[in-house]
């Protein structure tokens, strides 16, 4: 907690007096672009990867960065996702997941977290990645970890557009989605290519967008 304080402390000093302007104009409204989905993981900080400024993302953190389908019971991401299209109108919408995540370990090994009903629960909107992890494979185990967070990924694209905020977007070509993986050991953020079906590196996939800035 020391650490946080102290954090706090210097982002008023130093941080918050160099960005000033920014913050005084964030005071009064937001206009992201990005929707973006990632897990609560503690080593994956979204701001950072992208190099974005405050107000850039619009973030939504859940564990094992799971978007629900669409239903009538209300949820905190549910709610976000209409919030984020319907009003704050972004247009890319990224679902990031990342290495070595805990979540997914659960997602494939039911057993170790059968003693945390909600967290079991909750990851069972996993299953269809796993279906298809396990459809590959005689066995499954810790070399497939990738591969499943990389389908996760994928499926969680898949239940945002049951979204009625989301398929009215895509009817008519005003949102994209995008499936991510971040690379906790070597900093690389790698995107579904659906041609290839496979991730290639966000600089290769994006090499237009990048040309275009």
């Amino acid at each position: 907690m020391e650490k946080i304080i102290k954090g706090i402390a210097e982002f008023q000093k130093k941080d918050f007096k160099e960005r000033e302007k920014l913050f005084k104009m964030l005071a009064s409204g937001q206009s992201p672009e990005v929707l973006f989905i990632t897990c609560s993981d503690s080593r994956i900080d979204p701001g950072m990867i992208t190099q974005t400024d405050p107000g850039d993302l619009f973030i939504c953190r859940n564990a094992g960065n799971i978007v629900p389908p669409h239903s009538m019971n209300t949820g905190g991401i549910t709610a976000s996702i209409e919030y984020a299209l319907e009003v704050l109108g972004v247009r890319e919408i990224i679902v990031c997941g990342h290495t070595d995540c805990g979540a997914m370990k659960g997602a494939m090994n039911p057993d170790s977290v059968k003693s945390l009903p909600h967290v079991s629960n909750w990851l069972g909107h996993s299953a269809a990645a796993l279906a298809r992890v396990k459809a590959r494979h005689n066995e499954i185990g810790p070399d497939n970890l990738l591969e499943m967070i990389q389908e996760n990924a994928l499926s969680q694209l898949k239940h945002l557009e049951t979204h009625p905020s989301v398929a009215a977007k895509l009817a008519v070509g005003k949102v994209r989605l995008h499936a991510w993986v971040y690379d906790i050991a070597n900093g690389e953020v790698t995107c579904h290519d659906a041609k290839s079906d496979s991730y290639i590196p966000v600089e290769n996939w994006y090499a237009q967008d990048i040309k275009s800035a």
